[in-house]
This record gives C-alpha cells, sequence and structure tokens, in this order.
C-alpha cells in the first residue's frame, strides 16, 4: 500500500514555529556542521533541547531515539535552522556519520556505550579520514593499525578532521591489510588516548574548525573495531550522502548573502548593469538549484544523479558567490569592515569546491557512475 503523500508545508510550518519559539542560549550562532571551541558549550545546550522536543537525530531509527524520519522532513529541518540562524545540531560526524554506523555496524556494547551520549549532544566527535596523501582517494590511506594481543595499535596522521580539537572520540579509518579497498578496517578512538596529538589548522577566515592529527604507538581495545576487519571502505560508503540533505540549507545561507550583496553595492553607488547583471544571473541559478534540490528531496532517493550534481554546481554557486563579493567589497575586502559576512563569504567560498569531495572528483562520479564514460586513466 502506498505512503500518503507528506505535506512539505505543513511540516515546515510546525518546524519553523518551534525554532521561532525554541529559547536560544547565550552565544548560539549558526557555525555550520562543525562547531569551533567557543561553540561547543552553546552548541551542546542548544543541542540537548532539539532532543527533548524530538528534533535530534530524525533519521535514526525510533528503538535508538530518533524519528524515522523522512528524507523531506530532514531536508526542511536542515533548511529551517538555516534560515532560523541556529546549528541542526551540536555536531555533523557524530549524527551523521558515526550514529548511522553502530545502528548499522556496531556490537550492542558499542551501541550502548555511545548512541545515547551522541542523541543528547554529550560528546563531539570528529573523522579521522582524510590524510596528506589520501584527501579525495580514502583508498590511499596509510594510517596503520596492527593488531596485538590486547586489541589493536595505531600509527598514522590524520588532517582536515574537523573539530578534533575540541572531540571526546575520533571514527577512524586505518590499513589493517594490503588490498586498497578491502585492506581497511574502522575504530573508536578516545581523543585522549596516549599517542594522541592535534594540532589545530588556522584558516584564511582566523577559525580552526579543521586540525591535523597524529596517531603514534596508540593502542585500542580489542571492542575499538567497528564491524569486521577490511570492512572499513564499506563502512565509509555507508555514510555517504547524509550531507547532500543540508544543500539546500546552503541555498537559504546563499541567498541570505545575496541580498546583503546586493545591499551593499547600492550603498556604494555600484549597483550598475553590469553589477546587476551578474547579481540577476547567480540569482537565477540559486533559486534552479533549490528547485533541483527540492525535487529530489521529495523523491526521497538519497542516491538519486541529482543529489551528485548538486554537490558539485551548489559548490561553485558558493565559489562564484563569494568571488563576486570581491567586486563589491573594492579594497575593503582586504581588511575588516561592516561587511564582515561578505569577506567571510569572499575568503570561505572557494574552499567549498575543495571539501566534501573536489569538484574534480565530483565531475568524475559524474561521468564514471551516472553517464557511464569510461573511466579515467591511472
Amino acid at each position: 500500500m502506498m505512503e500518503p503523500k507528506e505535506d512539505a508545508e505543513a511540516i515546515r510550518a510546525e518546524i519553523r514555529q518551534f525554532l521561532v519559539s525554541a529559547p536560544k542560549p547565550d552565544g548560539l550562532r549558526n557555525y555550520g556542521p562543525t562547531p569551533t571551541d567557543d561553540d561547543v558549550a552553546p552548541g551542546r545546550q542548544w543541542h540537548r533541547y532539539l532532543a527533548e522536543h524530538g528534533y535530534a537525530c530524525l533519521h535514526w531509527p525510533t528503538q535508538h531515539g530518533g524519528q524515522d524520519a523522512s528524507v523531506l522532513r530532514q531536508a526542511i529541518f536542515a533548511e529551517e535552522c538555516a534560515r532560523a540562524g541556529v546549528p541542526r545540531q551540536l555536531g555533523i560526524t557524530a549524527i551523521d556519520l558515526v550514529g548511522p554506523i553502530l545502528v548499522h555496524f556496531g556490537t550492542a556494547l558499542q551501541q550502548s556505550r555511545y548512541l545515547e551520549s551522541i542523541r543528547l549532544g554529550e560528546h563531539v566527535w570528529t573523522q579521522l579520514f582524510s590524510e596528506p596523501g589520501a584527501g579525495s582517494d580514502l583508498a590511499g590511506v596509510r594510517t596503520r593499525a596492527e593488531k596485538t594481543t590486547t586489541g589493536w595499535r595505531v600509527n598514522g596522521q590524520k588532517v582536515w578532521s574537523s573539530a578534533a580539537n575540541s572531540a571526546q572520540y575520533g571514527l577512524l579509518l586505518a590499513r589493517t591489510g594490503t588490498d586498497s579497498h578491502h585492506g581497511l578496517s574502522m575504530f573508536v578512538v578516545p581523543m585522549d588516548a596516549a599517542g594522541v596529538t592535534v594540532r589545530p589548522v588556522i584558516q584564511i577566515d582566523g577559525e580552526s574548525k579543521f586540525n591535523e592529527v597524529f596517531l603514534d604507538e596508540v593502542e585500542l581495545d580489542e571492542d575499538a573495531l567497528i564491524g569486521q576487519t577490511g570492512q572499513g571502505w564499506q563502512l565509509a560508503m555507508f555514510t555517504l550522502g547524509r550531507e547532500r540533505l543540508t544543500l539546500g540549507s546552503q541555498a537559504v545561507s546563499m541567498f541570505k548573502q545575496h541580498a546583503q550583496m546586493a545591499q551593499a553595492a547600492r550603498d556604494r553607488g555600484l549597483l550598475d548593469p553590469v553589477l546587476a547583471r551578474s547579481l540577476t544571473r547567480l540569482w537565477t541559478k540559486m533559486w534552479l538549484l533549490r528547485a533541483t534540490w527540492q525535487r529530489a528531496v521529495e523523491h526521497g532517493d538519497l542516491a538519486s544523479p541529482a543529489f551528485s550534481v548538486l554537490k558539485l554546481m551548489t559548490s561553485e554557486t558558493d565559489r562564484d558567490l563569494g568571488d563576486l563579493a570581491t567586486d563589491v567589497l573594492g579594497t575593503d575586502a582586504c581588511a575588516h569592515s561592516d561587511d564582515n559576512d561578505l569577506v567571510h563569504s569572499m575568503l570561505v567560498g572557494r574552499a567549498q569546491t575543495i571539501l566534501g569531495g573536489t569538484s574534480e572528483i565530483q565531475r568524475n562520479v559524474l561521468g564514471e557512475r551516472v553517464l557511464g564514460l569510461p573511466k579515467e586513466p591511472r
């Protein structure tokens, strides 16, 4: 029997009303998927409030405290959080990566130990996947976990690890065998374990959301392994698609930046026909992206090729928006000004084409997996 179609506008009205009336902790801001050190305390308080009212872990099964929510409901929640200027969780890694992996592959002990604290926002987690020589190509991971009589010993280096300097736990992808894909395994790493060193990376916008992580002779217990030895690649691929739900929330942020940019151009007397045409072109592209995203989430298929296209085009539109900010700000872009949001947009816009899979890799994925073109020579 076909499920009744959800009323998107009713869902949106319900969530919008909840977010408008919800008390906001002091210092809370929409920091995106990753909190800085200063964001953790208000972010944790906010996450606890969401959990108490059924808005945390929407996609988790009900037996683990989730709502078994549809893709549409999850996407609207992400979009409305962006509209309200609040984060939708303490941190994306725990909710969207670790939780689903533990639900599907974790032991009963691992589930009881970690899931409830994640749901309540008690712990920050970091993703220990990328390495200096293995960013977009995770099959090249060289950090090694060797079997010992009591568990595992880990040696290696990770980079671009979001929130590692605030995290209590890390989700580690490490090499346990020689095969490029089947020689990888997944582990839980306590970030206060002996041999774990975290070095924050200062970004161009002054924040330090990313970190280098060094693992030197780190001893892990036997139950640190998630799933089976050699199952790491499968678990890593299992997490793909979760961030695609937030593309609609990125569109909300882009529309806000676009409005700020247009107003800044008016205030500076720069809104001539050339700039107006560029702003109009971007505005049209943003609406097309949002409409495509809306159609995709209504179908409820996170494996849809539409999401692969949207990741690429959203990243590049965000980059173009940041580039246009330089035309509006002029030399003010080189210094702090009253338009700090636009300066921030200019600085971080280009990063969108790198994080979460580079635009080059996204084009390869579209060509090879969606269009069926021959694989790139390697």
